[in-house]
């Protein structure tokens, strides 16, 4: 379902917002190498009809925002990249160090984000959509009337424009947001995150889990997202955007001062061509984003009514302080077991090894910043497997204490062993178990890691899910494929349980298959689903 309803909603099958895949190639004239946002997959029929009309080709690099601004400040995007293409530079343009490496920067579209909600939820509440603000959305969370889904922002773009329209809105911020509007705020935000029931690290695996689900009331999400899913899927959602203001991405191609001349050359053909009038129409026509040139009617279903632009935070200081207090303390906390193949096997090719290192970094520091480590007040679950369960080691990450438990978990990792067989699905069964004797108000997640087929039956496993309560089975397994692990016997586990398939091989990656090749990277990227 994933692969499908990804497909329809123009971004890329399963592909990541997260951690882009380093581009290998060298400039070559008239190609410009562009890191972006992955929810741009939908561009790709436009940019085929600027390559015919300009010449210019364009080679995209999946990236979210954050990773994105990290490259580019440490000069690391520089001779690998020519440009970036994201849903908005306002959060690289807060980092001093990236002053210099930005070049020309050109808006070629826009959408708003915007509140997608169901038709009943709508009745239930009363609403008339042009009247909504981020007051009432929140008023009617707090009293348990309206749920709804978000991706993370540490890793998506989306994610990332929805907690600052949030924050903004609520805080009642007049300019640039500050640590005082987010503090004042934060009663209120704690309140309105309690209501959030799925998180994601891309807007496509959001969509699918959203539709699958059918008990979510609403998603926060770009404008031009949920429109097409409403065209391209039937969710028949009705597009609010709260009267009091939103946050709107302009995505604007950046050209990079380090860009030889050929490619600047070739990124203003492009950008000149995006926005004439042929592409402009095109744009809105295609992706539901509004063009940003005058003369272009915005495709039919845009609400013409202007809404004010929220106001961005002022200084890195307070965009990377909303992001931390989001992780830690206004979020749901999460609750995830690992089960980890030990088998033996994993002592093949150094398997372990690179799987104690793929989890130690997931450790991280007490002082490491937003997404560098588990979260305070998340419940962590090794669980590791051979023949059978070996362990259940559980830890707890302490608010304002969280060191202890990260170094309880790196000792735990450090003391894994490969011995023994190989039983995915009474391991998989155990962790169902596990999780349906705690907390149930928490985002809970699977992550099974296996490098080879499992030595138990498929049938038994799903036997045990389709009897479990059906709250249970809004948790979905995020498998790792890994070694000789067998694709496809993996890929029904994440079907069967609305999870994500990830590709830790290096090997004939599909385009559809997350994870960038590595384990680590596997486990970077499954942290936006938790």
């Amino acid at each position: 379902m994933c692969l499908a309803l990804a497909a329809l909603i123009g971004v890329p099958g399963c592909t990541s917002d997260g951690p882009a895949k380093p581009a290998e190639s060298k400039y070559e004239d008239g190609k410009l190498r562009v890191l972006a946002s992955s929810e741009l997959a939908d561009m790709q029929p436009v940019l085929k009809s600027a390559k015919a009309a300009t010449g210019v080709s364009v080679e995209l690099t999946w990236s979210g925002t954050l990773d994105a601004a990290d490259l580019v400040a440490s000069g690391k995007a520089d001779g690998r990249y020519d440009a970036i293409w994201l849903s908005s530079d306002d959060y690289l343009r807060l980092r001093p160090e990236a002053a210099g490496k930005l070049g020309s920067e050109t808006p070629v579209m826009s959408s708003p984000v915007a509140l997608g909600v169901r038709p009943e939820a709508l009745a239930r509440l009363g609403w008339k959509p042009e009247e909504v603000t981020w007051s009432a959305v929140h008023e009617a969370v707090a009293a348990g009337r309206l749920t709804y889904g978000m991706t993370d922002p540490v890793r998506s773009n989306s994610g990332f424009s929805a907690l600052v329209s949030v924050a903004s809105g609520l805080s009642g911020a007049q300019a640039a947001l500050t640590d005082a509007d987010v503090r004042a705020a934060q009663p209120k935000l704690k309140q309105f995150f309690a209501g959030q029931r799925l998180t994601s690290g891309s807007s496509g695996w959001l969509a699918a889990a959203y539709t699958k689900r059918g008990d979510v009331d609403a998603l926060v999400n770009y404008e031009s997202v949920l429109l097409s899913m409403n065209r391209d899927a039937g969710t028949n959602l009705t597009v609010v955007r709260p009267r009091d203001g939103v946050v709107t991405a302009h995505y604007p191609l950046t050209l990079l001062a380090s860009a030889p001349a050929g490619a600047r050359e070739s990124g203003r053909a492009l950008t000149d061509w995006l926005r004439g009038g042929e592409a402009q129409k095109a744009i809105t026509e295609r992706t539901l984003r509004r063009p940003v040139v005058a003369g272009v009617a915005p495709a039919a279903g845009l609400d013409a009514q202007k809404r004010r632009e929220l106001p961005f935070p002022g200084t890195r200081q307070v965009a990377d302080g909303l992001l931390a207090s989001y992780e830690n303390e206004l979020r749901r906390p999460s609750r995830t077991v690992y089960v980890l193949d030990t088998s033996g096997s994993m002592a093949e090719e150094n398997r372990i090894g690179r799987l104690r290192e793929a989890l130690t970094e997931l450790t991280g520091t007490g002082s490491s910043g937003p997404g560098q480590r588990f979260r305070d007040r998340e419940e962590v679950t090794l669980l590791p497997f051979g023949d059978k369960v070996k362990k259940v080691l559980t830890h707890v990450v302490e608010p304002g204490n969280p060191q202890p438990a990260l170094d309880a978990i790196r000792g735990d990792v450090k003391s894994l062993s490969p011995d023994g067989g190989t039983a995915v699905y009474a391991s998989l069964k155990a962790a169902y178990e596990h999780l349906g004797k705690g907390n149930a108000d928490a985002f809970t997640s699977i992550v099974l890691m296996t490098d080879g087929e499992s030595g138990d039956r498929a049938k038994d496993f799903e036997a045990f899910y389709a009897g479990l309560p059906e709250a249970q089975k809004h948790t979905p397994v995020f498998a790792v494929v890994f070694g000789d692990s067998d694709r496809k016997e993996l890929g029904r586990i994440t079907e069967v349980t609305g999870g994500r398939l990830f590709d830790a091989t290096g090997v004939g990656v599909p385009p559809a298959v997350a994870g960038g090749g590595s384990l680590r990277g596997a486990f970077e990227e499954i942290r936006g689903y938790q």
